[in-house]
């Protein structure tokens, strides 16, 4: 049983599961610029757990990750031993913290204050345990899930290839059936955790080329034909590794197909509804942490006789910044209980919140860097690092780009009532 089972007991654990079913408490008063506002008390326990593990585990070493890129294996199954590891996978005899999207959200938002990069590779690992735990059956949730859930595995999602990123259904990985086996041959790219992890879920065409000929597959590291390209050296993201994956005649067992045949392009698309949640929620907690030492700054950094919090430039500066952090995370946490209540407008709530969470905390640790000056440009300020972190963002789970289209086609199909 994990910590946050321990310490809040299933009893309020319960309630948070029933959070998409109540509004919201925002506050009345004042608008507060804590990131607990407006949560139920169970929810400011759960934030209060993931702030304090980021800030005792992750902040003091996080700028040494970033420097040398070394990926964190035993911080990270320490944050599994408290529930971090399988947040929303529902059967807690199988490790499952058994939590709600919007909980998953919070948690996400917390730790992402001290090390983003670390936090969006448990984002994905989660994603992945969610998957299983939603398409697998008895027998895989039962092989795999216990493992997954105390990172004894560390597990990656597999969509992107060379000649395929936005246009995922173009993908061109075969799967071929022989005997009681699947034979995967294709590549894909920019996988995080790739060469690390011990599990892979891969998107791999069975049928047409439609999106319905494309299954997925829960692929281990010892696989016969799977190996790994050499490590990407990136602009951040730097303590987590990333690498092509590469299956030639990959041998899997016609058990490790998850969902049916067919399935898997619905099985990818609704782990990307999550996982640009998630991500969002990681922007949110980088530029909560760039606005908060931006303040500190300028309340005591003089200039021109004063403090620059003097100045009403600088004071207008921080309330468009602090205006937009509040915006983004109303919407990534309105998006999260959109998924925990199944609504059918999830998809477009989470493009929204995807799209706009991302570019408006770039924005706000590039504004927090201007208000350092050159000193925001230096790596012995934390500025950079959570602005070279934050900028795949717009990338990656679709890009900002592929979330306007979204948008717009179900925007343009729709027929107002009023």
């Amino acid at each position: 049983m994990s910590i946050l089972v321990k310490l809040l007991g299933k009893r309020a654990l319960q309630r948070t599961k029933h959070l998409s079913k109540t509004k919201l408490r925002y506050p009345k008063r004042l608008i507060t610029f804590e990131a607990d506002f407006g949560l139920p008390s169970a929810q400011k326990e759960i934030y209060k757990v993931a702030y304090n593990f980021a800030k005792e585990k992750l902040l003091p070493h996080a700028p040494e990750w970033d420097q040398k890129a070394h990926f964190p294996v035993d911080v990270i199954k320490e944050a599994a031993s408290i529930g971090f590891g399988g947040i929303y996978v529902k059967d807690t005899d199988l490790g499952g913290t058994g939590m709600t999207r919007l909980d998953a959200a919070v948690i996400f938002e917390a730790l992402s204050t001290a090390c983003v990069s670390t936090t969006a590779y448990l984002s994905i690992h989660n994603m992945c345990a969610g998957m299983i735990d939603t398409y697998g059956t008895k027998e895989q949730k039962e092989q795999f899930l216990p493992k997954i859930c105390e990172m004894e595995y560390f597990s990656s999602y597999c969509l992107t290839e060379p000649n395929s990123g936005s246009d995922a259904a173009a993908l061109r990985t075969k799967a071929v059936k022989r005997g009681d086996h699947y034979y995967l041959t294709g590549e894909k790219s920019f996988i995080s955790g790739g060469g690390s992890s011990d599990i892979y879920l891969v998107m791999a065409r069975t049928g047409d080329d439609s999106p319905s000929g494309i299954s997925c597959f829960i692929v281990p590291k010892d696989s016969p034909g799977l190996s790994f390209g050499k490590k990407a050296h990136k602009l951040g993201w730097n303590s987590q590794p990333t690498r092509e994956v590469i299956m030639e005649d990959c041998k899997v067992p016609e058990g490790n197909l998850l969902g049916k045949e067919g399935q898997g392009f619905k099985i990818a698309m609704q782990g990307l509804d999550g996982g640009r949640i998630n991500i969002a929620a990681c922007s949110i907690g980088g530029a909560h942490a760039c606005l908060k030492y931006a303040k500190d700054h300028v309340l005591v950094r003089k200039a021109f006789g004063g403090t620059l919090s003097e100045l009403q430039t600088v004071q207008f500066k921080l309330a468009n910044m602090a205006t937009r952090l509040y915006s983004s995370r109303l919407m990534v946490r309105n998006a999260a209980s959109l998924f925990d209540a199944k609504d059918p407008g999830l998809t477009v709530a989470a493009a929204m919140a995807k799209q706009h969470a991302t570019d408006e905390c770039f924005d706000i640790c590039n504004d927090a860097l201007q208000l350092f000056g050159g000193y925001g440009y230096l790596k012995e300020y934390p500025i950079e690092r959570y602005l070279r972190d934050l900028r795949v963002h717009q990338i990656l789970e679709g890009t900002n780009e592929i979330m306007r289209v979204i948008i717009s086609r179900k925007l343009l199909a729709h027929d107002f009532q009023t």
